[in-house]
């Protein structure tokens, strides 16, 4: 079953993020198979803030099992994390250049 996941950042934790980013990559390019989507959530300067995943899940144990051994999680970097089921209604491929 599909979950959105749905973390942001600490505060002023930009230095923090970019220390953590290529090993963030790393763990998420090794699972790329079980994301339908994902990628970081902005501020109106266009810094990312945060990070949107929907990721394909057992159950929601496992999709909170997924973003806490992200090393974006596990090195703190997340002031609040939501997992949720979701259901596709609709798609745009086109609009996601």
């Amino acid at each position: 079953m599909p979950y959105v996941i749905l973390a942001l950042d600490q505060p002023d934790a930009q230095a923090l993020r970019e220390a953590l980013k290529p090993a963030h990559l790393d763990y998420l390019s090794e699972r790329q198979q079980r994301m339908l989507a994902g990628g970081a959530v902005l501020d109106e300067d266009g810094r990312a803030v945060g990070a949107l995943i929907i990721v394909d899940a057992e159950d929601r144990a496992d999709a909170e099992r997924f973003i806490g051994d992200d090393p974006f999680a596990q090195g703190g970097l997340f002031a609040s994390v939501r997992v949720m089921p979701w259901r596709q209604a609709f798609f745009d491929r086109r609009r996601t250049k």
